[in-house]
């Protein structure tokens, strides 16, 4: 080979590299807007959710307070149902929060690629 084809051989590899670059960058832009946008709809709906808790709990307060004729014991009451729904959402912690959010994220950072 001869001085030339070594500059076409050099030229091609970097053309190569920097395309493979740019797919690697752009890759890593998209799993990452899929990643941000997911953590803004989990966002959006813990706070919905926490909206519709508060209401059903403001509503079982009420009709706890009309059949026991005491406020503070339906408050107490209430409370003692979060604590519970708290204690079994901690209990259960890996199962409800960590395996799906594991499971989601080594599936969009990890999946193979499909190159042609």
């Amino acid at each position: 080979m001869n001085e030339i084809d070594y500059k076409k051989l050099l030229a091609e590899a970097r053309r190569f590299f920097s395309l493979e670059w740019n797919y690697t960058k752009l890759t890593a832009v998209e799993k990452m807007a899929i990643l941000l946008s997911s953590i803004a709809f989990v966002g959006v709906v813990f706070i919905i959710c926490a909206f519709i808790l508060q209401l059903l709990f403001s509503a079982l307060i009420s009709v706890l307070a009309e059949a026991l004729g005491c406020t503070w014991g339906a408050q107490l009451i209430a409370v003692g149902i979060l604590l519970v729904l708290l204690l079994v959402v901690f209990a259960f912690k890996r199962q409800l929060i960590v395996d799906p959010v594991a499971r989601f994220v080594s599936k969009l950072f990890l999946k193979p690629e499909d190159k042609e």
